[in-house]
């Protein structure tokens, strides 16, 4: 990562992007298009703003510890902003309903000068990507930054911006983040627990616990017993190998298998968010046998302090505790060994828990200095409860850079319908979707799409709008399809590389203008690599994402052209539904001129004739409920990620971390074809290392039918004898060709057609499943459906 330095206006490489922040000097937070943020600031604090997309302006209102607002109380580090004003009446188009009530109220609280003489304008109406503007705090205050723009077209205009906010305290030792970050809501207990210490507490059934990494890279070990079992005489405390085999898993996470058991089977746990994603069950609680057999007697332990919290519980000392030890990064090696390493959890990581029994709890702050489970210098630990009335959306965190703040998962626009009908979930993209719904089931859902028709939520995909004068030719440089011969209304599926040809992702692109694209793939870090490409190469464009902004519904099968000709209604100029082409799209309304804005395209990831309709997160329920009406006098059903796998398997269609990953290139994910090497002339990122990798390329893309009803696994290797020569990436059931079908990646001497090959299970060797190699796609090899 790069960070920017305050002080001599550079920036700089980082090597280890997990260091906490305020021990860089550095605190870092965003604002996105519409919204506000508070900064709190002492006399001598730096504050710079980042463009980080470009093309969002900002305002800043600086708030004197008095609470009057002063401009003088900002000084600008270069150049000096020209005037605005705070939109605090009628833009209501221009922040969210939030911002603006919060603006509204500073206005009448502060009686600002309606001429704008406290306010400053920062950047200019277009700031390009990375622009920054500086400041120094004359005297403590509060610093409200707001980023005023329109709400975002269909078509892409106004597409959310991000402003980075970096603040280089002028006491480091100051900084909030040394302190411990906001609740989530009003707190029942606040516990500290100092590093190479443990505390005990006590909560009721349905209250929560955070448990937060105040510093970053510090081990904490969690235990209860349930309050019941002792008033009865048991000690009933998380038993990891009931808790493993009840949810399958090495530990729980957010989601449907999330709770942690006794050895009684009686749920006392339940996950809602996880900030971090690695944990540990496998491990004691550190003990002092552990540091005795290092050489280190009579070193303060975990088990030994637990052991002195639970002595008012009449718990007997034992030498071990088993606990479930949050923010330890182990692992199980191939060799069957435990390894660890330096903790995943940032300063402010945290997980939150929710008591579904009476216990008494302890925490410890895990005073290793011995090896790197706590970065070799153990730090504290910090414990909140909060009571049962409060509600928690449940969470895992994803950050698509080491530097970025942690997302947390979200529910997309369509849960309101979606939750009606299912509470099986997954996490993917960032967002909770439907693995199956309720009365169908993954084989009913599969069949409605090969018969009839049925819609899927597909708001986990990520949108970037592309703009700008150099838009195009930042897409040919970023993409290996021939974005030159693009026309308005077109829609082409392409590979995104790295230098090396390995594939950063596969996605769809959009040409809304000539100078306006959309590109619609799985992986967020898409859009930073397009910045950095624009950035490298001068280009004037803009790259933003509308993920939140934009909702997508698919609606797939046989009937869904009839479906949504009764509805979708476009204008003269664009492409009536009826008539649109494979990989076309029209900007169009829900039931006539009046009606819902949406962009219709003929696409899809099933195989079969489908659309995809695009719509604003405001309006996606009745876009559900539209769909959803039209289709139900020919049996449309709504369809999950468990049908979408057998779908797109039995298609022949790639996805990402299964077909492809960063070392392989497109001819070896099997769309060779997204790379035009003789037509495509202009120079493209990877283009001289796909030259030599399809002529040298030793592996590719095959289909396999197994013998039998079992099926393999991803990753599972491919053999003639001993002779491994190749890996599974997906392999489905299919419940139309009732076999069992697998693609995979072949040396390109066995994948011939009919090769009798083997599928290595157990030690690869004691078992192996019979396969032959066969053409894909298994389903409509010609495709003739989706063209139809």
């Amino acid at each position: 990562m790069s960070i920017y330095d305050t002080q001599t206006s550079r920036w700089h490489h980082l090597v280890e992007p997990g260091i906490s922040l305020w021990q860089q000097g550095i605190e870092r937070d965003e604002i996105v298009s519409r919204a506000l943020a508070v900064v709190s600031l002492r006399a001598g604090d730096h504050l710079h703003l980042v463009a980080i997309e470009g093309g969002q302006p900002c305002e800043l209102l600086f708030v004197t510890a008095a609470g009057r607002a002063d401009p003088a109380g900002l000084e600008p580090l270069s150049g000096e902003p020209r005037m605005a004003v705070f939109d605090s009446g009628q833009g209501s188009e221009r922040f969210d309903g939030a911002a603006l009530a919060a603006l509204r109220g500073m206005a009448r609280r502060m009686q600002l000068d309606p001429a704008g003489r406290q306010v400053r304008r920062v950047f200019d109406d277009d700031p390009a990507p990375g622009a920054v503007a500086g400041f120094a705090a004359v005297e403590d205050g509060l610093c409200l930054i707001a980023a005023p723009a329109p709400a975002m077209s269909l078509c892409g205009a106004h597409a959310p911006s991000r402003v980075e906010l970096l603040t280089r305290r002028a006491d480091p030792t100051a900084s909030p983040l040394m302190a411990l970050p906001e609740p989530l809501a009003d707190p029942l207990q606040e516990i500290h627990v100092p590093h190479s210490t443990a505390v005990s507490y006590e909560v009721r059934a349905g209250d929560y616990i955070q448990i937060i990494d105040v510093s970053g890279r510090q081990c904490s070990d969690f235990q209860a017993l349930t309050l019941r079992g002792l008033d009865a005489g048991r000690e009933l405390e998380i038993h990891h190998t009931t808790t493993r085999s009840l949810m399958g898993a090495a530990y729980p996470a957010p989601g449907l298998h999330s709770r942690f058991f006794n050895v009684a089977q009686e749920p006392m746990f339940e996950v809602i968010r996880d900030t971090v994603g690695r944990h540990d069950t496998f491990g004691l609680a550190c003990f002092a046998r552990f540091y005795e057999e290092l050489g280190y007697p009579g070193h303060v332990n975990c088990t030994d302090n637990i052991n002195a919290r639970l002595t008012p519980y009449g718990v007997a000392p034992r030498a071990g505790w088993e606990a479930v030890n949050f923010f330890f990064n182990s692992r199980a090696e191939h060799d069957n060994a435990l390894s660890f390493d330096e903790a995943w959890s940032r300063p402010g990581d945290y997980v939150l828990l929710r008591a579904l029994t009476d216990c008494v709890c302890l925490t410890t702050s895990c005073p290793n200095d011995l090896d790197p489970a706590n970065g070799w210098n153990p730090t504290d630990i910090h414990v909140r409860t909060y009571g049962a009335k409060n509600l928690f959306s449940r969470s895992v965190a994803v950050r698509m850079t080491p530097e970025a703040k942690p997302s947390l998962t979200r529910q997309t626009p369509f849960h309101e319908k979606t939750s009606a009908l299912t509470a099986h979930y997954v996490e993917a993209g960032e967002v909770w979707l439907p693995a199956t719904y309720r009365n169908h089931g993954a084989v009913a859902e599969y069949h409605a799409c090969r018969e009839k028709a049925v819609m899927m939520d597909l708001s986990s995909l990520h949108k970037f709008e592309v703009t700008g004068p150099d838009a195009e030719a930042l897409m040919i440089l970023a993409l290996t399809r021939n974005v030159r011969r693009m026309s308005v209304g077109e829609v082409v599926y392409s590979a995104m590389c790295h230098e090396t040809g390995g594939m950063i992702d596969d996605g769809t692109l959009f040409r809304m203008g000539d100078d306006l694209f959309r590109w619609v793939c799985a992986d967020a870090y898409c859009g930073v690599w397009l910045r950095r490409l624009a950035e490298e190469n001068g280009f004037k464009a803009w790259v933003r994402p509308s993920t939140e902004a934009l909702a997508n519904l698919s609606v797939q099968g046989p009937e869904s052209r009839r479906i949504l000709e009764e509805i979708v209604w476009t204008r003269d100029d664009e492409t009536p539904l009826a008539e649109l082409g494979c990989f076309r799209f029209s900007v169009a309304r829900l039931g006539g001129f009046g009606g819902i804005p949406v962009v219709v395209s003929r696409t899809g990831y099933t195989g079969e004739l489908g659309y995809e309709i695009f719509c604003h997160s405001g309006d996606a329920p009745a876009v559900w409920d539209a769909v959803a009406e039209a289709g139900a006098g020919v049996g449309i059903l709504p369809c999950g990620l468990e049908a979408m796998e057998m779908l797109r398997v039995e298609a022949g269609l790639v996805m990402a971390h299964a077909e492809f990953d960063g070392t392989t290139d497109p001819f070896e994910a099997g769309i060779g074809f997204t790379v035009p090497l003789k037509s495509k002339t202009d120079a493209f990122v990877g283009r001289d290392a796909l030259v030599k990798r399809k002529e040298q390329g030793r592996f590719r893309l095959a289909g396999l039918e197994l013998a039998g009803n079992e099926t393999a696994q991803h990753g599972d290797p491919i053999f003639v004898g001993r002779a491994e020569i190749g890996v599974v990436t997906s392999c489905v059931r299919s419940p139309l060709l009732k076999k069992t079908v697998a693609l995979c990646r072949l040396d390109r001497d066995y994948a011939e057609e009919g090769r009798a090959v083997e599928i290595g299970q157990l030690d690869h060797h004691q078992k192996r499943l019979r396969a032959h190699v066969v053409p894909f796609p298994f389903y409509d090899p010609q495709r003739t459906r989706l063209r139809s």
